[in-house]
């Protein structure tokens, strides 16, 4: 018979680079406690985050990058866009960051980006910020309660035809007089 597993320490949020094995995979998991998923939920305006893991593994790229893959799954609650009722959403999506010490933090107030998934390279990578970040995207952004649809604002059928300037030279003309 064997004896349960002593708990492993919880993983770190924040890998240094420097520590990373470059021969083989790296892999991650988190799954924040209740406390942290109620901090996040308020962080992104959320009714609810019953749910949130974040797994995968990091790998040398290239010599001097790095590769991030993994899996975010989570449960949210949010506010139906139309009645204010809680909308419960399941989300399970592919998380992808390249990571390369070559490329400089954007500068300036607008930028473009080549590439969704290419990050700088700096001393850490930070797996709870790529965690919100993906699960901020992964948000439905309209939501919607089951069977409720928004009915928009009939037109007007008679387009405006009043001429707001039509007498203003009557006016003027009329002052001209006195």
């Amino acid at each position: 018979m064997t004896s349960p597993s002593p708990q492993s320490a919880p993983q770190p949020e924040r890998l240094r680079v420097a520590h990373l094995n470059p021969r083989a995979p790296n892999p991650f998991s988190l799954a924040p406690d209740a406390a942290r998923c109620a901090a996040i939920a308020a962080e992104l305006g959320l009714d609810g985050l019953s749910k949130l893991s974040f797994q995968g593994e990091i790998r040398a790229e290239g010599g001097d990058a790095w590769a991030l893959r993994g899996r975010l799954r989570a449960r949210v609650t949010q506010p139906c866009v139309v009645t204010l009722k809680p909308v419960k959403t399941t989300l399970d999506e592919p998380v992808e960051r390249h990571y390369s010490p070559h490329l400089t933090p954007p500068q300036g107030d607008e930028i473009e980006m080549p590439d969704d998934t290419l990050e700088p390279l700096g001393q850490f990578i930070d797996l709870a910020a790529v965690m919100i970040e993906e699960l901020a995207l992964a948000l439905p952004e309209y939501p919607r309660a089951e069977g409720v649809a928004f009915d928009a604002p009939t037109a007007d059928p008679a387009p405006d035809t009043r001429r707001p300037f039509a007498d203003l030279d009557k006016l003027l003309r009329k002052g001209d007089a006195d």
